[in-house]
């Protein structure tokens, strides 16, 4: 779109979690060139530069916790927080003209009414020592999802009426063994490009893949809490990772039709250490 290439495109995704393992694929392209130890195990470079760290997601997102000094306790809170306002939210019906019904499956199944401290304080760390639990962490989902995207000449030449426009834009990474934090240095990255402030921002969705990954980026942002994930997130959402990008932003784009906000934020961690940003103003 923004090469000039394309004037109307349709994007989207999909996943099937629930029968095809997330690094399926990883394994599939690797095993043949004898890569067997890891995503990363034939790079020289990499090993060079990284050493044999481990590269897991559960792992970075500990290194999250611990760096950032986030506690199992906070984590609960939040996850249960995620679980309250996605209920909410399917209560009043705010996901209605988002959602598509799949035969008998009119609603999101992840949220859970009887989610309490008491029942995810029980639980076993993912990782021995860890913080991390499985309530801590986003839901193996399957889910699909996809929003429309034309340029000016488009809404021209089709009579569209656009709900929004692209405002900013930006890819960023950090660290790829911590891989989860990119979003705190991509959402700065984006403020800066954009000239804007968090204060300007009104609502913001970022991708609950684990609870310590959305705590670090409140820590270093400041922002407002009350502004972010209002309906919940991946952890009582799930997050059906080809699927979860334009998700946010039609969850996004419709909760701010809702209470009548500007603009709105999105940002996702990313395998490899990347995060994306985009920010829309409401028309």
């Amino acid at each position: 779109m923004l090469s000039g290439t394309q004037d109307l495109v349709v994007a989207g995704g999909v996943q099937n979690m629930s029968q095809i393992p997330i690094a399926f694929a990883t394994r599939q392209a690797a095993e043949p060139l004898g890569l067997t130890e890891g995503p990363f195990a034939g790079s020289v470079g990499w090993r060079a530069r990284y050493g044999d760290r481990p590269v897991n997601q559960f792992l970075g997102a500990e290194e999250i916790a611990r760096k950032w000094d986030i506690t199992r306790e906070a984590m609960e809170e939040f996850a249960l927080r995620s679980h309250q306002r996605a209920i909410r939210a399917v209560d009043e019906g705010r996901f209605d003209r988002e959602t598509v019904a799949y035969g008998d499956v009119t609603h999101d199944e992840g949220p859970r009414r009887d989610t309490s401290r008491e029942r995810m304080a029980a639980l076993q760390p993912l990782v021995e020592g860890g913080r991390l639990t499985a309530a801590l962490s986003s839901q193996i989902s399957d889910g699909a999802s996809a929003v429309l995207i034309a340029s000016e000449r488009a809404v021209q030449e089709h009579g569209l009426t656009p709900r929004a426009r692209v405002h900013h834009l930006s890819v960023r990474g950090e660290d790829p063994i911590r891989m989860l934090s990119a979003p705190i240095p991509a959402t700065a990255h984006a403020l800066k490009k954009s000239g804007m402030t968090l204060d300007a921002i009104d609502l913001v969705e970022i991708n609950e893949a684990f609870a310590s990954v959305v705590l670090a980026w409140l820590k270093e942002t400041g922002a407002d809490p009350e502004k972010v994930n209002a309906n919940g997130g991946a952890i009582a959402l799930g997050h059906p990772l080809g699927a979860t990008g334009t998700r946010l932003m039609t969850t996004l784009l419709h909760e701010l039709e809702r209470t009548g906000g500007r603009y709105g934020l999105q940002t996702m961690c990313e395998g490899g250490g990347q995060a994306n940003v985009t920010i829309v103003e409401r028309l």
